[in-house]
């Protein structure tokens, strides 16, 4: 497997490549400062910097070895939150400083998986697997005031904040395939945001509040695979005006977590190819 990093603009509608490798790499997320990405690989975090030469560096993340690509800088950019099995066997969310050093842990009920931020940095969004049921739930970065948004209407997952707080968007196969939604962090206003016949993944709203990218799968696709052809989609914040920017081979690890630039005119992205391409 080839990883390729990459970079699109959505005002020029072209990628441009960052970083190519023959290791998995996956869920690249954006600096505050819009100087490097983020992304994890065999378990560990590495920081790779978008000026000069594209080396990556590993982040110190202590005993958290087997990290997933459930990860995210805070909106002030001093903490990474990250999801981890080597303490419990089961993914557990995380926050440590964005530098490196000992993860706090956040969740108790396990296993969660972290997706986004609260724009002021006081609580987390994540997806928790309870009795085999997923639902979307938000904690406080102390971890306290857990609270539960959905109640096993179908499989819930990737929530992410709106930049202004209003919302929590997130996946769901409530009516069947699975499709975007949104909910007011109080857990009111549910709303269903797209409604075609993909199966449609990880939409993250942009910085500047003015749109949303997301993945998508052909219909017959179930869960959320890596290695098929799939397509990254752009709409506005109600949904409207959807549009396929492109076509990848990809799907997990392409686009999990948040990955817009600070100014919200670019997205970072991993595209696969197999090793005989």
């Amino acid at each position: 497997m080839r990883s390729s990093v990459e970079i699109y603009n959505i005002e020029t509608r072209q990628s441009r490549i960052v970083w190519q490798t023959e290791r998995l790499v996956e869920a690249p997320n954006w600096s505050r400062d819009g100087q490097f990405l983020i992304f994890n690989d065999d378990g560990l975090m590495y920081r790779l910097p978008l000026s000069g030469a594209p080396v990556p560096s590993k982040i110190d993340t202590g005993f958290a070895t087997r990290c997933n690509n459930d990860h995210g800088l805070s909106p002030d950019g001093e903490w990474l939150a990250i999801c981890d099995k080597v303490e419990h066997g089961k993914t557990c969310l995380y926050i440590l400083p964005a530098e490196g050093g000992t993860p706090i842990q956040i969740t108790d009920h396990l296993p969660s998986y972290w997706h986004g931020w609260s724009p002021d940095g006081q609580r987390v969004c994540y997806c928790g697997i309870r009795d085999q049921v997923f639902d979307i739930y938000t904690i406080t970065v102390e971890g306290s005031d857990e609270r539960r948004l959905t109640h096993g209407e179908g499989r819930n997952d990737g929530p992410d904040w709106s930049a202004d707080g209003q919302w929590i968007y997130f996946n769901s196969s409530r009516t069947g395939l699975m499709q975007i939604w949104r909910i007011h962090p109080d857990g009111t206003g549910l709303q269903q945001v797209t409604n075609d016949n993909y199966g449609n993944w990880f939409a993250h709203p942009c910085p500047n509040n003015r749109k949303v990218v997301l993945i998508s799968y052909d219909p017959e696709v179930f869960d959320h695979p890596r290695d098929l052809n799939v397509r990254m989609r752009l709409m506005d914040m109600d949904g409207g005006n959807l549009e396929t920017l492109f076509e990848l081979f990809g799907g997990q690890g392409s686009i999990n977590v948040p990955s817009w630039s600070p100014d919200g005119q670019e997205f970072a992205y991993v595209r696969y190819f197999p090793l005989s391409a």
